[in-house]
């Protein structure tokens, strides 16, 4: 399964969107905090992932953990029905924001580096629901 630009919508980013959206593959040890970040299109985890689609917007945020993402008090916190484009919601099997999921809300559906699939990924809503791992919103997070 590969996404294609157009399953991104508008606006994209200046100049377009880079190969390794599609591409990156899944990697659980190449999260935002390591000194040493390969390049992503080697590799991401879904928090790496999400934060360096953000960036390709000039939204900037810092290297967080899922937990100390959401304990971010200078991001403004969103109810799930009033996500929108570019806002992080984070999922998990609990609301327990430890070990939680980040996509990247596209607006009807969201971008995420999946692990199940191993490379990017566009689900909607309810396919996130539909697993146990997932099944739990712990909440969306708008970037400023």
């Amino acid at each position: 399964m590969t996404i294609a630009a157009k399953q991104l919508g508008s606006p994209a980013p200046a100049g377009g969107w880079p190969d390794w959206v599609f591409t990156v593959p899944y990697s659980a040890s190449a999260h935002p905090q390591p000194i040493d970040l390969e390049p992503i299109a080697d590799g991401a985890n879904c928090q790496r992932f999400a934060y360096a689609v953000l960036e390709l917007f000039g939204r900037h945020i810092a290297p967080h953990r899922s937990s100390e993402l959401w304990a971010d008090r200078s991001l403004q916190h969103i109810e799930a029905t009033e996500a929108q484009r570019l806002d992080l919601v984070l999922f998990n099997s609990t609301a327990d924001a430890w070990g939680a999921h980040v996509a990247v809300a596209l607006g009807g559906e969201l971008l995420h580096l999946c692990a199940e699939v191993g490379r990017p990924a566009v689900w909607r809503w309810s396919d996130f629901a539909a697993r146990d791992r997932y099944r739990v919103i712990v909440g969306v997070l708008r970037v400023a």
